[in-house]
């Protein structure tokens, strides 16, 4: 069988190149390993949140925004600081011109439109110029990962009935085809047929076996995070020391970056793999749908947070502010949680779930339900099963009863006189308009962006104030989400080999290039930079492909 261009994985950036390939008249063969239900692989599960610079919805609030702002932002957060980081360098300053000047109009273009409140992801709070967002960058996509797969979705099966793309699921590519250093094509196996719904673990039962030549070939085969032996394997013990005993993952299995070890072992070079995005602020999903399924609480910056022995965490361990720094916090106490200590009027106004189905007002677009589920009178339903269902979730009308129920699910026995003098002490912050508790600080700072005030920071308020209640713990995990580095590329997306030199026919976007050059967020993600990033580096390796 021959082609002119594979295309390695039908997630978002999979989509995006084969978009830009068929735009130019090229034949496309595109391999998922999945069944049909998984087509746009892990972006349907997101939030839809992009990364976009100085756009009307920012304007609009009153957010003044540039590329140079956004790049002190970036580069304070990256930290790069290894001579492999000069594509990620040169990846991150593209992707900022991009995401300050055509991105916006481009995609609208397409069809796709957002949430008219820009959200503040990453917050930092520390000075201008190390980590953190000085400003809310974080736009969340009208019909949230479905909406953002949607304009390309239509695109790619459009050109399907053309004949111009040949889809092909249960197609698992084992290895690259060599001829004299450069890559012509792939050979793979060909899985059973499956029609489990998406996301579930489907079989790996091989049929036969195929090869496909091709003039190129291109790695979209997304990252490791469902693969919890490589995460362990790959964790910067150095930087952050020994990961916990124990995770929940945020991404389904066949997320597991076999295609990398395939790519590595046809020569190709990866880079900045000890590099790695994941989150502190992880549920074990009472509904699962992949094996030890986490979802995520995206937090606004009112709750407590404590560590499993029921001690306050420093800064920069606030929520919504420093991910990589809470993560290294938590590390370095040696415990598989941490929590939340807060109430039912923060969770209601601050707690959002990741995820296209634990938001089904934004992902159906529906004006009337959203208005319902988040100007109500209870957090959304989503939140509320949780909090009903869930296993993290303690409720008490008492602080003793609080402490008593995360005595019996944390690991940790936590000393009711500890904490009430804690929360006491955090309270006595709340008498006045001045306060030295960078928390109270940062909260009405937040209150002072209208975005905050309306959907996203609770009007500040004593933790034990009755009218406040009920009490609410949430036992938090570390959730493995995203790999930051990957394979090695330069502008083009084109793949560089063990040798320095580039691997001809060989390219690689989203999140196998580390959403671009092997690495484009450094250290840090700003967030909304995963999607944005797997939406540009898939254009940049079609239209070079």
């Amino acid at each position: 069988m021959k082609t002119d261009v594979v295309v390695i994985g039908g997630g978002l950036a999979g989509l995006v190149a084969v978009c830009e390939l068929v735009e130019r008249g090229r034949k496309v063969i595109l391999l998922e390993q999945e069944p049909p239900a998984s087509l746009g692989g892990q972006a349907f599960w997101s939030l839809g949140g992009l990364f976009m610079v100085n756009t009307p919805e920012q304007r609009r609030l009153g957010i003044r925004d540039n590329y140079d702002l956004a790049l002190q932002d970036w580069v304070g957060s990256a930290g790069f600081d290894r001579t492999e980081d000069h594509w990620p360098r040169l990846w991150a300053q593209a992707y900022l011109q991009f995401a300050a000047g055509e991105m916006h109009r481009w995609l609208h273009g397409l069809g796709m439109r957002w949430f008219p409140i820009v959200g503040w992801a990453e917050r930092g709070g520390g000075l201008a110029g190390d980590h953190g967002n000085s400003v809310p960058r974080f736009h969340m996509t009208w019909g949230t990962g479905p909406g953002t797969l949607a304009p390309f979705l239509k695109r790619v099966l459009a050109a399907q009935d053309d004949g111009l793309v040949d889809i092909r699921h249960r197609h698992r590519v084992t290895a690259l085809q060599m001829t004299t250093g450069s890559v012509t094509g792939v050979i793979g196996e060909v899985l059973a047929p499956c029609n489990v719904v998406r996301g579930r673990p489907s079989n790996r039962d091989v049929l036969k076996n195929f090869e496909i030549d091709a003039s190129a070939v291109i790695i979209a085969s997304g990252g490791i995070g469902g693969n919890e032996a490589l995460v362990r394997r790959n964790w910067p013990t150095d930087r952050l020391g020994d990961p916990p005993k124990t995770m929940v993952c945020g991404v389904p299995q066949h997320v597991d970056g076999l295609m990398l070890n395939h790519a590595t072992a046809a020569g190709a070079r990866m880079i900045n793999t000890d590099r790695m995005w994941h989150y502190t602020e992880g549920l074990k999903n009472w509904d699962p749908i992949w094996p030890n399924h986490g979802i995520r609480i995206l937090p606004g910056p009112s709750s407590m947070w404590l560590d499993a022995a029921g001690n306050r965490l420093p800064l920069p361990a606030l929520p919504g502010f420093d991910s990589l720094g809470t993560l290294k916090e938590l590390c370095s106490r040696g415990h598989a949680h941490s929590w939340f200590v807060t109430t039912q009027k923060i969770i209601k106004k601050e707690f959002a779930l990741s995820g296209s189905e634990q938001n089904p007002d934004l992902t159906g677009k529906d004006i009337r339900l959203l208005l319902k589920s988040r100007l109500g009178k209870t957090a959304t339903p989503p939140l509320e099963a949780f909090k009903k269902h869930g296993e993290d979730f303690v409720v008490a009308d008492t602080l003793e009863a609080l402490v008593e129920g995360m005595n019996k699910i944390g690991e940790c026995q936590i000393s009711l006189d500890h904490l009430q003098a804690q929360i006491e002490a955090r309270d006595r912050e709340l008498q006045n308009g001045f306060a030295k508790d960078l928390q109270i600080v940062a909260i009405r700072q937040a209150r002072a962006y209208i975005g905050d005030r309306l959907m996203r920071t609770a009007k500040p308020h004593r933790i034990r104030d009755p009218k406040a209640g009920p009490l609410i713990a949430v036992r938090l995990h570390i959730l493995t989400r995203k790999t930051l580095g990957g394979l090695e590329t330069d502008l083009d997306g084109q793949v560089f080999g063990k040798n320095g030199g580039p691997l001809t026919g060989l390219y690689a976007c989203g999140e196998a290039a580390g959403f671009g050059g092997g690495g484009y967020h450094g250290y840090r993600a700003l967030e909304g930079t995963f999607l944005g990033g797997c939406i540009f580096s898939g254009r940049a390796a079609g239209r070079a492909a």
